[in-house]
């Protein structure tokens, strides 16, 4: 017979497994990510025959990307949105006097959420995509819908060279002349250009899109998922954050609709939530992976990141709206002027509607 004390002993060292897992491991190891996908299966799906359909068109006018001279070329404008286009009256406003063969506007707007329509002579009235799913901050939902947006214009008109990514607080610095001179024309824009144009005639087009890679919680970021969960495809010394707000070209933006290696890692649910922004690195990451030198290295877009709430930045309010302010906001080290800036209040539009045409549509 075993003894009274061989048999505890025993028994304590059965249990101690479970100790370990009921006790010690949830304070060792972080709780797993959430087994249910943040991408539903049937969304997948339907992006992939998008993107698949939009790549299969790429040849049709490829010369574009590569800044062929043509006075058809066009900037798609692309507005990601989960509430009311709030300054709509200000943007048509900005595209107003300008031919259509110069642009389209294209909107991906939230499903789940209510939103009011513009009205049937704003350009916004018809520029709503059909196949826009549910999106919500810091999730790779962003992402789909950056993507979606950007095949949708892909597909939709191969004059599309330039593609904007814009929000319902972004609003213009700038007329849409000088937008698109900026753009296609100036030779003097792009301080950082290391090609620049010759008499007016730009030889390539590049990405305005920040790379940053000493932002201070990179690591962290770049952990978001777990310390192994981006290997072997992105090394940490790849690894880049920048705004998703961005001017991308069209030989990017194709490049960023073939993709599925970097997005099956980025789309991955994250263990910290308080570090994972998934639309804030992978346009970044990739881009700088697969062609660094095609990009600027920064946005066209200001943003005010001094009084930053909860990862939004600095927001203005109508009694900060004037001359002075959009001045301040055009200011840039990168190029000649900042062409969009963010964050407003909806109550701004009026104060914006009254310098309109004397300040930001006097260039």
């Amino acid at each position: 017979m075993y003894s009274k004390q061989f048999i505890i002993s025993f028994s304590f060292l059965l249990s101690l497994p479970i100790i370990f897992f009921i006790f010690i491991a949830p304070h060792v190891f972080p709780s797993p990510p959430q087994t249910e996908p943040l991408i539903p299966i049937s969304d997948e799906i339907s992006d992939q025959t998008l993107f698949s359909s939009a790549a299969a068109s790429s040849s049709s006018l490829s010369h574009l990307s590569s800044g062929y001279p043509n006075p058809k070329l066009k900037i798609a404008f692309l507005f990601l949105t989960n509430s009311d286009l709030h300054f709509s009256p200000l943007w048509d406003k900005f595209f107003s006097s300008t031919p259509n063969s110069l642009f389209n506007v294209y909107v991906h707007a939230d499903p789940f959420v209510n939103i009011t329509k513009p009205h049937k002579g704003s350009v916004f009235a018809n520029a709503f995509i059909s196949n826009a799913k549910r999106t919500s901050r810091a999730s790779p939902t962003l992402i789909s819908a950056t993507r979606r947006l950007l095949a949708t214009a892909f597909l939709d008109d191969p004059a599309n060279t330039y593609f904007a990514v814009l929000s319902q607080y972004c609003v213009p610095l700038h007329s849409f002349h000088y937008v698109y001179t900026s753009l296609f024309e100036s030779p003097t824009f792009d301080k950082s250009d290391p090609d620049p144009a010759p008499r007016g005639v730009r030889v390539m087009f590049r990405t305005f899109i920040e790379l940053i890679s000493d932002e201070p919680r990179l690591w962290k970021r770049y952990n978001a998922r777990g310390r192994y969960a981006m290997l072997p495809e992105v090394p940490f010394e790849k690894f880049r954050v920048g705004s998703q707000f961005f001017v991308m070209t069209r030989r990017h933006a194709l490049l960023t609709i073939k993709d599925r290696v970097l997005w099956r890692k980025f789309k991955l649910p994250c263990y910290r939530s308080d570090a994972c922004y998934p639309e804030e690195h992978y346009f970044p990451t990739l881009l700088n992976m697969k062609d660094p030198g095609g990009c600027t290295g920064y946005t066209l877009t200001q943003v005010n990141w001094t009084g930053t709430v909860k990862g939004h930045p600095y927001t203005y309010r109508p009694k900060e709206v004037g001359p002075g302010l959009i001045k301040r906001l055009r200011r840039s080290s990168h190029s000649s002027s900042y062409l969009f800036a963010r964050k407003f209040t909806p109550d701004c539009l009026k104060p914006l509607l009254a310098i309109a045409d004397s300040v930001i549509f006097r260039d």
